[in-house]
């Protein structure tokens, strides 16, 4: 009664294993019962259902979510057009975060511009992937005619049709949602290229626009990570192979630089910064070991330092922490489990 009544502080002695059956668990509450502070994420929960989706997923435990009630419910957050017409009207047709953001008409029988995202719509695509559904029945002619309105003329990609940034990592949700329809008439490639390419900083990392601070830890709306996002859209792309760190002289990046810049983010304590100075932090080690997959240098992390860094991060509730010994959120354990 008295470790109910007095419950420890998080995690005040992490375990030196990976505690795979209560991330399962925690996930699981995530998936039937979300927690009050995540209130102001209302707007962003197919994001957070896309984390839940995939960490199961990653965890071996697909099985614990009804499939075909998760499929049913991504699909009917598809924004559509009522006419040709109507998909040439400058808004994207893609999906909503929410049903907080699916305007309808309103009383007067006007419509009301839809608020579907480039975001939303990345996270929607990989979960219907993850669960099995077949992308080739989906509507990808409106996603990808009406994607084109969101891309600038510098070759960057806004998430919803006005008044809203744009960024790499809006890049990345267009590339990655092209790959996944088989489809890339949704954006202009080269012009995405270029657009890349100019982030590249001199230090070699990339900021999320030109001219901007290297940064490996970017967080919003399902995505994140600048230079993750920059090497990933990339290599989607096919204007990068595998294996860079063995061709590193002809490829259209300075490959030495960027390596240099990526393992210099490993700490003292195991953990990857985001850049410069920063915190060490568990979502780090998957921006900065995902570039360095793609690079074909991931022999160079000392894998044995990262795992204990991790642990620390591993909540005794299930899910991983932001840093070391606090309580677990769904963002930060999602990336510890595909890391670990």
């Amino acid at each position: 009664m008295d470790s109910i009544l007095n419950p420890p502080s998080p995690d005040s002695n992490p375990s030196t294993q990976f505690e795979r059956d209560r991330h399962v668990r925690f996930l699981e509450m995530m998936y039937q019962l979300l927690p009050s502070e995540y209130q102001g994420q209302e707007i962003n929960r197919l994001t957070l259902a896309y984390f839940v989706v995939s960490g199961l997923h990653i965890l071996g435990a697909s099985d614990r979510v009804d499939k075909g009630v998760v499929i049913n419910w991504v699909l009917s957050l598809q924004a559509h057009p009522k006419s040709e017409a109507e998909l040439n009207d400058g808004q994207f047709y893609g999906f909503h975060g929410s049903r907080s953001s699916q305007f309808h008409s309103d009383d007067n029988a006007v419509w009301i511009p839809n608020g579907s995202h480039l975001a939303s719509t990345y996270c929607a695509l990989a979960i219907l992937k993850t669960l099995g559904y077949d992308l080739s029945l989906l509507d990808s002619e409106s996603i990808l005619k009406s994607m084109k309105n969101l891309q600038q003329s510098d070759g960057s990609f806004m998430p919803i049709h006005t008044g809203a940034e744009r960024d790499l990592r809006f890049v990345f949700c267009a590339a990655a949602i092209c790959s996944m329809l088989e489809n890339w008439s949704g954006m202009d490639k080269e012009r995405v290229k270029k657009y890349i390419l100019n982030c590249q900083s001199y230090d070699g990392g990339f900021g999320l626009m030109p001219g901007s601070e290297s940064h490996e830890g970017i967080c919003f709306s399902g995505t994140g990570g600048a230079t993750y996002c920059a090497v990933a859209s990339l290599r989607l792309m096919g204007f990068i192979g595998d294996e860079l760190s063995k061709s590193a002289t002809s490829c259209i990046i300075n490959v030495p630089l960027l390596l240099d810049w990526c393992l210099q983010r490993q700490a003292i304590d195991g953990g990857f910064q985001g850049r410069l100075n920063k915190d060490t932090d568990t979502c780090y080690a998957f921006w900065i070991g995902g570039v360095l997959r793609i690079l074909g240098a991931h022999k160079f992390i000392d894998e044995k330092a990262l795992r204990q860094f991790l642990l620390t991060c591993q909540s005794q509730y299930g899910g991983f922490s932001k840093f070391p010994r606090q309580l677990p959120d769904i963002y930060h354990s999602y990336y510890g489990f595909f890391r670990i």
